[in-house]
């Protein structure tokens, strides 16, 4: 699982605390590059139809009613093109009605 697989869902979990549903993507990939950016763009818009198509119901119906977060967890340090492109992923998922975040972390 990868950012490489868009129609993957690499992670779902739900927060014992809020409730929350997430959706995490793992991407593995030095920034630098368009091509980097259409890989997590092609992987979101993945995540976003899964939601609103209600696969996600299907496949987890426990998500019903719950907030649903996309995340991505990311092995290196954004670059500045990167940070501006999660800022914008931040602001379009957040017009759809989730919440988007992301980290970076060994993976």
């Amino acid at each position: 699982m990868s950012i490489e697989q868009a129609n993957v869902i690499d992670f779902m979990s739900t927060d014992p605390v809020s409730g929350s549903v997430t959706l995490t993507a793992t991407d593995h990939l030095e920034w630098g590059g368009r091509e980097h950016l259409l890989l997590i763009q092609e992987k979101l818009n993945s995540y976003l139809a899964f939601v609103e198509s209600g696969e996600i119901l299907e496949s987890y119906p426990a998500a019903e009613g719950r907030p649903i977060r996309l995340f991505v967890i990311c092995q290196f340090e954004p670059d500045e093109e990167g940070a501006r492109f999660l800022s914008l992923c931040r602001e379009v998922i957040k017009n759809a009605g989730l919440d988007f975040g992301y980290r970076v972390e060994d993976i």
